[in-house]
């Protein structure tokens, strides 16, 4: 394929960028185990292109690499925020000489960060026609912000350049947030990448219909889009205008020695020491494995159906060890839960016949079995809906709905659900009862499928399996169309307002993907979101998480470990439990071919 700079137009199977300069390029090759989505982070809700605006894009804050644990640090932001004492108010300075990567886009001219960035990339999530999945993140939080969307919605013309009293610009460098109400969480908030900083003129230029700019991502980040084959192949280069950069962290006195190992091999390095990232799309997991053992790949995410290759009881195989792999491995901030859509005529709704339908399916289905099965152990069983290692997590929480599928046959009787003369139970209104459940539609998505498939049989409910790629489930989710799901949510930052927030019901068609609402729950969620970390607001989470048991609106099953895999010759690796990666951190020695 051949490369054209960013001034030419998209061709088919793919573009990239003018080459870097002349001389040795360290490059680094990963496997995402999914296709991406759009390159915007406006529109960015997934994991695997999270990887990729992470690294293109920056926000005012992110974390430091090794603390544990995790702690907020600056990005372009000079400091961290000052927060009033109230919580409602947050002055932010800004980095001077922080700048855009070159693009057309800026006419020619070096076009440096300012906060009015920020500001224009705040709007965009609250712009009707963008229809950004992440306006939850600043919805009914900063003063003037709704209105100017309810504005918007009136005329169909959002106004980015009306003024919003929260947004109060002291100069070039300096912001000052005005909240409508208390809270301490938005510096974290600020950390995550939907609200990175995009400029206008990039939107303008090579924005869709929608003003979407789905695949030529321009940032001030460390890294650049340099070719992209969709689906297939990504790779970043190094943006050559980054700001300086030094690795300078300390060890951590939760992981000293291994930390202290790290930065002696990182320390006082300029960042970053890698200037090529090659990724490849690989969905099915047999291939990920071989491109790993291969050599073929330098970083390895090891799923849970694979784990058996690499790990026995939580460590390295020997094997392994003796090359010199390297394994890194945490507990994620991750809740994995089933949901089952209560706008759904079959599933949804709170009388109390639905409620023991959702109960009923919530016992006979085994969680143990699936972490088994499914994740080959690689998981640890959670009763409450907010994961260990995040602000709010309860590791006393007993829940209410246990495995026990005669108990869940008998409530099915009592509530009507009768077994016909073939076995299959009906509604209570003798109509046929069927359940589809969606799953991704590679080896892991079927197996999965396939253990619902047995918890229903125990119940005598007719399952239909709906396989679908990733982005299409993510879309359909949106909309309120599935009707049950295994869902994951990994923490996009560390408190439990981030977990808590999947089912509140003004998040409905973004992430609420079980369309639940009530209006205890929303009350409570609503208090608990003015509260600082600490005794009250946990009383108010375990209320929480004690409604959605009763109403069986959602069950939460487990956090998966996250183990990583690094070839001999990566240097400095660490999995960090909020980044999505790692690659402007560490460094590569490949002494056989460079």
């Amino acid at each position: 394929m051949q490369c054209m700079k960013f001034a030419a137009a998209v061709v088919a199977a793919g573009w990239c960028l003018a080459a870097p300069a002349a001389g040795p390029v360290k490059t680094l090759r990963y496997i995402l185990p999914a296709a991406e989505a759009s390159f915007d982070p406006a529109l960015g809700r997934d994991l695997y292109t999270g990887h990729i605006t992470e690294a293109i894009f920056e926000t005012l804050y992110t974390y430091d690499y090794l603390a544990r644990p995790v702690k907020l640090a600056p990005e372009t932001a000079a400091a961290l925020p000052e927060v009033s004492a109230d919580g409602r108010s947050y002055l932010i300075r800004l980095k001077p000489g922080v700048h855009f990567t070159p693009d057309p886009a800026f006419g020619g001219k070096p076009r440096e960060l300012t906060v009015a960035d920020y500001v224009y990339s705040w709007k965009r999530l609250f712009d009707p026609r963008l229809a950004s999945p992440n306006t939850w993140l600043l919805e009914g939080k900063v003063v003037g912000l709704d209105a100017l969307a309810a504005q918007a919605r009136k005329t169909g013309r959002f106004d980015y350049d009306a003024p919003v009293a929260g947004f109060e610009q002291l100069d070039r460098y300096t912001l000052r947030i005005h909240l409508t109400h208390t809270d301490f969480s938005l510096g974290m908030i600020l950390a995550y990448e939907p609200l990175a900083a995009v400029a206008r003129e990039v939107v303008e230029k090579y924005g869709d219909s929608k003003g979407e700019v789905a695949g030529h991502p321009v940032g001030t980040g460390v890294y650049r889009l340099g070719q992209w084959i969709r689906g297939s192949r990504i790779v970043l280069e190094e943006n050559p205008g980054h700001r300086a950069e030094l690795w300078d962290f300390a060890p951590s006195a939760e992981d000293r020695a291994d930390d202290e190992r790290i930065v002696r091999q990182m320390k006082g390095k300029k960042i970053p020491q890698i200037g090529r990232i090659e990724i490849s799309i690989q969905l099915e997991d047999q291939s990920r494995w071989l491109s790993f053992t291969s050599g073929e790949a330098d970083l390895f995410w090891l799923d849970g159906p694979l784990s058996p290759k690499a790990l026995v009881d939580g460590k390295l195989r020997p094997e392994l060890a003796a090359r010199g792999i390297q394994l890194s491995r945490i507990v994620d901030p991750v809740l994995t839960y089933y949901y089952w859509n209560m706008r759904d005529p079959v599933v949804g709704g709170y009388s109390k016949e639905k409620i023991a339908l959702r109960r009923a399916i919530a016992m006979a289905h085994d969680v143990d079995e699936e972490i088994r099965l499914v994740l080959n152990g690689e998981a640890r069983r959670l009763a409450f809906p907010i994961p260990p290692g995040v602000a709010g997590h309860d590791p006393g929480y007993q829940g209410l709905l246990r495995y026990d599928p005669a108990l869940a046959n008998r409530l099915l009787d009592r509530y009507g659900y009768r077994k016909g003369a073939d076995g299959w139970r009906t509604l209570p209104d003798g109509k046929p009862l069927l359940i589809h459940y969606t799953s991704r539609n590679e080896a892991a998505g079927v197996l999965m499928a396939e253990l619902w498939r047995k918890t229903y049989n125990r119940l005598g409910i007719r399952m239909e399996n709906q396989r679908m790629i990733f982005s299409d489930i993510q879309q359909a989710e949106l909309l309120c169309k599935l009707q049950t799901r295994t869902y994951q949510w990994m923490a996009d930052y560390p408190d439990g307002d981030n977990f808590m927030q999947l089912f509140y019901g003004k998040n409905i068609n973004q992430n609420n993907n079980g369309c639940y609402q009530d209006a205890q729950f929303d009350q409570w969620y609503e208090a608990s979101h003015r509260m600082p970390p600490g005794p009250q607001r946990d009383a108010l989470y375990r209320k929480m998480a004690r409604l959605l048991e009763v109403q069986a609106a959602a069950m939460p099953a487990y956090s998966r470990y996250r183990s990583m895999l690094a070839q001999p010759g990566v240097l400095g690796y660490k999995k960090h439990p909020i980044l999505h990666q790692e690659w402007k951190y560490i460094d590569i020695e490949r002494k056989d071919r460079e």
